[in-house]
């Protein structure tokens, strides 16, 4: 008697389970749900936005002042992943707020993660892109500008000044990406995603300068920089820079892409007379734009940022990478001079 009463107890329950699982079949899909088209979605400031690439999308080259400079030429379009639709959502000049969940406005546009949101919701969202830190305490375009304003004046390096406090700056950005890194978890969690339902991968900053640039390129045709600025970029700023935002995304854990050394050889200037060779912009002026009072602020803002050529090199990088399971790859070149993903040893 009692074994007939335990067998009832026990076969209750899994009747019962059978029943719930009769009417659902499939455990419910993150995000949309399986039938939808699936996505790849970038966020973050110009380097992945595209500037320096020219080729903007309508709207975001100043109309309305609206500056994003999305350019279809970023490495966005250039990373081959296996989905139905690409967007770019990231914005020249954006910090860590901006692409985290924010009611500020920038360029015009708000949350990156909200219009993140509103694409999930559609889409089955398989992979997010990221780009972000260098405006944040970093502010790595107004170091270039103090830089350029030192090789006005013929004084010291800005490097000289800027050495001892560039650590701190990096370390005070950190948890700003920390933060916008876990707002676009959050929000795809909101949307019903799982974490191992999609990719998120954090990317750093490759150099734009290097020592070495031609003497005759050394000023307002190229690259007005100090010799001893030129290697503190390449061989210090950038790689703190690249080792905070490495430890930013470990801390959430989120895939990084390390591109520290991925300009080596091919940085503005370093082509000499041969500016074909180079992945990034030299100084570029947008002499019309200097007529417009609206655009004339904007006028250098292409400067040392990447080219058609770098972006699509960046973005070569990162399809390979996202073919591997790796939490982690640095960008250096292969035989061919390519870029490609090295993992850790």
């Amino acid at each position: 008697m009692l074994r007939r009463f335990l067998a009832v107890v026990l076969v209750l329950p899994l009747l019962a389970l059978l029943v719930v699982v009769s009417d659902s079949p499939f455990p419910s899909a993150p995000g949309p749900g399986r039938s939808a088209p699936t996505a790849m979605v970038a966020l973050g400031d110009s380097t992945m936005s595209g500037e320096g690439a020219g080729s903007y999308e309508p709207g975001t080259d100043g109309e309305g002042d609206n500056w994003c400079h999305r350019s279809l030429k970023a490495s966005v379009w250039r990373t081959k992943v296996a989905v139905d639709k690409v967007f770019n959502l990231a914005c020249s000049g954006s910090n860590a707020e901006q692409v985290g969940r924010t009611d500020q406005i920038r360029n015009t546009e708000g949350s990156q993660s909200r219009q993140l949101a509103a694409i999930a919701r559609q889409y089955r969202v398989t992979t997010v892109l990221v780009a972000v830190g260098a405006n944040d305490d970093p502010r790595f375009s107004d170091v270039l500008g103090a830089c350029l304003r030192s090789w006005f004046d013929r004084k010291t390096d800005c490097s000289a000044t800027m050495a001892d406090e560039w650590r701190d700056r990096v370390s005070r950005m950190v948890p700003k990406v920390e933060k916008a890194l876990r707002d676009i978890t959050s929000t795809l969690r909101d949307e019903g995603y799982t974490q191992r339902s999609y990719q998120l991968v954090l990317q750093s900053y490759a150099s734009p300068v290097a020592p070495g640039v031609p003497v005759d390129l050394q000023n307002l045709s190229g690259c007005p920089l100090r010799t001893g600025d030129l290697k503190w970029v390449r061989e210090t700023a950038v790689n703190q820079l690249s080792t905070g935002l490495g430890k930013a995304a470990a801390a959430v854990g989120a895939r990084f892409l390390d591109l520290s050394q991925a300009g080596a050889k091919h940085e503005a200037c370093s082509g000499g007379r041969d500016p074909g060779t180079e992945w990034f912009t030299r100084l570029t002026v947008d002499f019309d734009g200097l007529r417009d009072e609206g655009r004339a602020r904007h006028a250098l803002q292409e400067s040392f940022h990447p080219n058609a050529r770098g972006y699509e090199q960046f973005g070569r990088c990162m399809t390979e990478f996202l073919k591997t399971e790796a939490p982690s790859a640095q960008c250096q070149p292969d035989e061919n001079g390519d870029l490609t993903p090295v993992l850790p040893r």
